[in-house]
């Protein structure tokens, strides 16, 4: 029976086949709940930060908001990718500006404005200006009383980075899981394809008026995809699909009429895979193109999120067959934004405690499930 008082909610149950029930709404709606996800979410999973082709060189670096946190993402003088909170360890400035992955800054080393306290890219402190060497303004201390400050005790705040392929990923908890375990067989998947050869092409961002856990879900099913998306369920077979549900990621297989050429496919013949990474990303190898794409389900408050939606092919420069492409693809986040929009606001209405999923909708019910581990953690 569906939920439609809340005293007859229950936490998401363990087996789809005894009780289909999906996470309580409140969930969804309860600004309580968002900021327990900064925490218990992306605060303690492996999350998304952006590519590796966009930083090739040392000292290139991007920013990536992940919860209330700020980190650069920069490429070492040793080739490594390291992350840092973009917070000084003098007295807590914002350092660097919003960089984009897209539009990725410079440095040899990074600078904050506000006292010029400066950091290696290992984010070790290498100097601080004279008027932190000498006293001239204090005349309780000489300037040999003034204390040194330990580059090691006062290095910028590091955080866990690992990659699957050229995909960057960053782990704000300081004892996390391994991205390994967190990725499962989508790891090895990944690496066995060549995506570090793939450019960086475009990328479109939105903002949409919606849950991130609504469109999260709906991504994660394609029982939706008959009835809404009419023009590209035309070109593939959903009776030879297949949703396979992993720990920490599912994927939807599915058979395409139209192909690549075969020595310009990435990946299985016909077959198009679309990946979902807890919590909010997912990557996208479709069965009519020569690249792929990557979305970022970025929650901004309660009531929105951001999508980012990235696309690599052969070459930066896009054809325009795959211009063609692109525009195919954003029609489907289009017709997606306006079925999450328009449940987000039933939902919003309070008058469903608790929705019921279909049995095509397990993976949906394991983004729930989840969602509800995090929250009892």
């Amino acid at each position: 029976m569906t939920q439609w008082d809340d005293s007859q909610a229950k936490a998401v149950s363990e087996d789809i086949t005894e009780k289909s029930n999906a996470l309580p709404a409140r969930y969804f709606t309860d600004d309580d709940v968002f900021e327990m996800e900064k925490d218990k979410v992306f605060g303690q999973y492996w999350v998304y930060a952006g590519h590796a082709n966009c930083i090739k060189e040392s000292g290139q670096y991007f920013t990536r908001t992940i919860g209330d946190r700020q980190l650069i993402v920069v490429r070492g003088h040793d080739g490594e990718v390291k992350a840092f909170d973009n917070v000084c360890a003098h007295r807590g400035s914002k350092m660097v500006e919003d960089t984009p992955m897209t539009d990725p800054g410079d440095a040899k080393r990074i600078k904050c404005p506000y006292h010029l306290w400066t950091y290696d890219l290992d984010g070790e402190l290498k100097s601080t200006p004279k008027s932190f060497e000498e006293a001239g303004l204090n005349p309780d201390l000489e300037d040999e009383d003034v204390q040194k400050f330990d580059a090691e005790e006062n290095a910028l705040n590091d955080v866990h980075v690992d990659t699957i392929g050229p995909l960057i990923f960053v782990n704000l908890s300081e004892d996390p899981m391994p991205l390994a375990e967190q990725a499962g067989v989508m790891k090895d998947r990944l690496e066995a394809l060549p995506l570090g050869e793939y450019e960086h092409a475009t990328r479109i961002v939105s903002e949409v008026e919606c849950n991130w856990k609504v469109f999260a879900s709906n991504y994660s099913e394609c029982d939706h995809c008959q009835a809404n998306h009419q023009d590209w369920i035309k070109g593939i077979s959903l009776n030879e699909s297949e949703l396979e549900v992993n720990d920490y990621h599912w994927v939807l297989h599915y058979t395409h009429a139209e192909d690549v050429e075969d020595e310009m496919r990435i990946h299985d013949e016909h077959e198009a895979q679309f990946h979902y990474f807890w919590p909010n990303f997912t990557v996208n190898m479709y069965g009519t193109a020569d690249g792929y794409g990557t979305y970022i389900i970025d929650p901004i408050d309660t009531n929105r999120f951001q999508l980012i939606a990235d696309y690599y092919f052969r070459d930066s420069e896009l054809s325009e067959e795959e211009r063609e492409f692109v525009r195919t693809s954003r029609q489907l986040q289009e017709e997606d934004f306006e079925l999450v929009e328009r449940q987000w606001e039933g939902l919003r209405t309070g008058a469903l405690a608790q929705a019921q999923l279909g049995p095509n909708e397990h993976t949906v019910h394991r983004f729930h499930q989840l969602a509800q581990e995090a929250y009892d953690s």
